[in-house]
Order: structure tokens, then C-alpha cells, then sequence
């Protein structure tokens, strides 16, 4: 039997993403939950939520920011941690996974979201 607030009422296949992001800024991607009439945003009460990046190079983990609303999650990637993602003078510096999880019923894990961050060298900083 599946549970009302189960990944397979949700879908169990997550969305695959790539997020471009200037080394250095502040990169938000809001995400938004809707029911299978893409219209109703589903009920998030009581859903915690985690989203982190992983640097394969540097083998470093870096939690992003989350803020929920009503039927959406914002990502934040802050400048203090794009800052430091990536080296050289190429136009793509560093390529990382990152994910989006949440615990929907205080034990029900679920990632909807994983994907790729591509950083990409920043101009006026001197990295291009």
C-alpha cells in the first residue's frame, strides 16, 4: 500500500537539471511543487528540506541555502561559497553535482532534484 505522502504519489523519478552560476554571485533557483493538475501547489506542511553541492575535484560538500513556501523551495548558492568553487581561466571553472532532499513525513526521504552546477568564470573578477 503507498503511503499518501510516499515518493511514488509524488514521483519517484527526480528531475534532472543543470545550473549555471557566475563564480563569485549569489545564484537563487526557486522550485515549485504542483499536483498532477499542474495548477495546485501541494500541502509542504511539515516537509524539511536539505540541498547540497559536491565538488568531485576537491571532494567538498557545501549545504546551499533553502527556504520553503507555499508549494516551492528556493535554492540559494550564497557568494561566499561560489567564490571559492573553481580555478583557472577557462569559461566553464569547476563542474559539481548538487541535490534537493526532503524528509516528507518525518521518515519518508525523498530526492526530487539532482543535477549539475556549472561555474562559470566570472569577468570582472579576473578569472576569464
Amino acid at each position: 500500500m503507498t503511503s499518501p505522502c510516499s515518493p511514488e504519489i509524488f514521483g519517484a523519478d527526480p528531475a534532472i537539471l543543470k545550473w549555471n552560476i557566475i563564480r563569485g554571485d549569489t545564484s537563487p533557483m526557486k522550485i515549485e511543487f504542483y499536483q498532477n493538475d499542474e495548477t495546485t501547489p501541494y500541502d509542504m506542511t511539515g516537509w524539511t528540506f536539505i540541498s547540497t553541492a559536491y565538488d568531485f575535484k576537491g571532494d567538498i560538500l557545501d549545504e546551499l541555502d533553502v527556504v520553503a513556501g507555499e508549494g516551492f523551495v528556493e535554492i540559494t548558492a550564497s557568494s561566499d561559497i561560489t567564490a571559492l568553487w573553481g580555478t583557472g581561466y577557462n569559461k566553464v571553472v569547476a563542474e559539481l553535482a548538487f541535490d534537493l532532499q526532503v524528509t516528507v513525513d518525518g521518515t519518508t526521504v525523498w530526492t526530487p532534484v539532482i543535477g549539475t552546477i556549472a561555474v562559470l568564470g566570472d569577468v570582472t573578477g579576473g578569472s576569464l
